[in-house]
């Protein structure tokens, strides 16, 4: 459902697309191979083995059009700000949780119900199973929501300067955090001082596309593909320096989320200013998928569970890279299938009570808190 507080433009729901197919590719890869199946190794492919960077472009993606956002309202009104937050994430998020407190109900403490704020942290009931798993993120994106408001305005105030003072902070404290954290790639990957600055990282290229964006659309395919051959070159450095699955500390993950969002950020430029239509089709099945990006999201790791142990390894060619292709073709449709019904049945009704948040009847340039 488009946003009421800025013109809709499909190609940030084509981005969100591409975030969750990505991230859907790196656990079907697992599954995959848990099922005793060949799998990808070549660090070119670190695309889908290290797909995890599907988060990293979601993280960068909502700094970045939350701050398109604050620039085109100038004044966000903090209530109503958080009341859209909430309507947004918190119907199939509760769901999730309920659901993750069910299957780990002999272990439950009433405790636990803390961790709807920290999924990310500790013990979670969310991170208890692989069906609810992937609910980790949704803590950092309301931590950010929460903050936001205030960095928009203080961003619009002093420029782009402030949010890179934020970004030297954060790098300070990744530094010093390895010092003392045995398994910082984790706390890295799943944390406020892993992720934060992808946040500020994509409010900056938002700021940066509201002054250069003829610049930029003049070059918009030259600074795509320039942008996806730095994602696909940054995701190969960290699978061989540094994977996420095998390598449980190293220092190369301190910059990491730095270089990660700045490659994303630079496609996420590209993208938006890139102004030839894509083919009729194409361009609608993608914007779909940017609408029910969320479900899709939070229900594909339940389903590629279940048909992992349901269905198992499936062989119709005998021709093992056609086998996958089937295979992944098959639980991308049915996974779609199962977001679209998630969206239309929990989603979208709560999606309809948002409201304005702006306040750009007031000709002040900072935001309303």
């Amino acid at each position: 459902m488009h946003s009421l507080n800025i013109q809709y433009n499909p190609r940030l729901d084509q981005l969100r697309w591409l975030a969750a197919t990505l991230v859907f590719l790196f656990h079907f890869h697992l599954e995959y191979r848990g099922l005793g199946a060949g799998g990808l190794s070549s660090p070119w492919a670190a695309l889908i083995i290290e797909g995890h960077t599907g988060v990293g472009l979601f993280f960068t993606l909502s700094g970045f059009l939350f701050m398109q956002i604050a620039l085109h309202q100038r004044q966000i009104v903090y209530r109503d700000f958080l009341r859209n937050r909430i309507l947004r994430i918190v119907p199939l998020y509760l769901l999730v949780f309920l659901v993750a407190t069910s299957i780990g109900r002999d272990k439950f403490q009433p405790q636990d119900l803390l961790y709807l704020f920290v999924s990310n942290l500790g013990l979670a009931p969310t991170s208890g199973s692989v069906i609810t798993g992937a609910a980790w993120t949704i803590s950092l994106e309301f931590l950010f929501y929460m903050v936001f408001p205030f960095l928009a305005r203080f961003a619009m105030e002093r420029g782009m300067r402030y949010l890179a003072g934020w970004l030297v902070l954060l790098l300070f404290f990744k530094a010093a955090a390895y010092t003392v954290n045995t398994n910082s790639t984790l706390m890295y990957f799943s944390t406020f001082v892993g992720r934060f600055d992808q946040f500020l990282i994509g409010m900056m290229a938002a700021m940066f596309y509201a002054r250069r964006a003829g610049a930029l659309q003049r070059w918009a395919p030259l600074l795509v593909l320039a942008a996806g051959v730095l994602v696909v070159v940054d995701t190969a450095l960290m699978h061989r320096v540094a994977s996420f699955l095998s390598v449980p500390r190293s220092p190369f993950w301190i910059l990491w989320s730095m270089i990660e969002s700045g490659g994303w950020a630079l496609f996420i430029l590209g993208w938006v200013a890139f102004r030839p239509r894509l083919p009729g089709g194409v361009e609608r099945l993608m914007n779909h998928g940017g609408k029910i990006s969320f479900s899709f999201y939070l229900l594909h790791m339940g389903l590629l569970h279940l048909l992992a142990q349901g269905v198992g390894l499936v062989r119709p060619s005998g021709i093992p890279w056609l086998d996958a292709v089937i295979m992944v073709g098959a639980s991308y449709a049915i996974t779609w299938v199962l977001a679209t019904l998630s969206y239309n049945v929990i989603e979208e009704p709560f999606l309809r009570m948002r409201r304005n948040y702006g306040a750009a009847r007031s000709p002040a340039p900072v935001a309303q808190l």
